[in-house]
């Protein structure tokens, strides 16, 4: 059980996590949570730059990713290194992620809301639906690829997924505490936030967070989704 986690954060591209869920995750980390970060791609695409090679862009942007994770404190970070803007929901990629939930069995899995309308990134979409597919019921029946028990990975229940970029948001976690933290995380992604389009990364974030605290008692938040499994 030395794998064991209590969150499994399942991001499609370096940054989103940073964007949608460090302030938690520092949150969960000073608390004494184990929280491990899964990459679907190295986001190899992510660029106006036309003389940077998505290989180089690559290891950029992973080991931007290493760093922004262990500032809140991530105890790991697994690339999976599918491509970027490729992702399609398929058997195996689902797989991957049941491996990875079997492997940490965590409490918590979070990522993208699948079902976020029009403007939505399409490796975000494809990666929240294949987790949640994973979690319920891939990863909770033994028969569903059975040979991963020929591992000695075993069946695990998720208690819960909060989906990042929802529309139907019903769970709020003030970051109040954990903001600066978050900030430096996401500037850890210099290759990203240089080309953002805001002068002052830091004002925006914060009006991003406002905006996320509205409807609760909170200054800043950010903001999800969240659904529960029967034990």
């Amino acid at each position: 059980m030395e794998n064991r986690t209590d969150i499994l954060v399942i991001a499609p591209h370096p940054d989103d996590a940073e964007f949608c869920t460090a302030g938690a995750v520092a949150g969960w980390t000073h608390e004494g949570k184990q929280v491990v970060y899964v990459l679907c791609t190295s986001g190899e695409k992510g660029t106006s730059d036309r003389t940077v090679q998505p290989r180089d862009l690559a290891g950029v942007r992973e080991r931007e990713q290493v760093a922004a994770a262990k500032i809140v404190g991530v105890r790991d970070v697994v690339f999976m290194r599918m491509p970027d803007q490729g992702l399609e929901d398929t058997p195996d990629f689902r797989k991957r992620i049941v491996r990875l939930i079997r492997t940490y069995r965590p409490d918590t899995v979070v990522t993208c809301d699948p079902y976020r309308r029009y403007f939505c990134h399409r490796d975000h979409r494809i990666t929240g639906q294949a987790v949640l597919d994973a979690v319920y019921p891939l990863a909770r029946d033994h028969l569903s690829y059975a040979d991963l028990l020929e591992e000695g990975l075993e069946p695990h229940k998720v208690r819960e997924i909060l989906f990042w970029e929802a529309e139907d948001i019903n769970h709020r976690i003030d970051i109040a505490d954990t903001f600066q933290r978050k900030l430096e995380a996401l500037c850890c992604h210099e290759s990203q936030v240089k080309g953002f389009g805001s002068p002052d990364i830091g004002t925006w974030l914060r009006e991003y967070c406002q905006k996320m605290a509205r409807g609760s008692d909170f200054e800043l938040a950010e903001a999800f989704h969240r659904a529960t499994f029967p034990p």
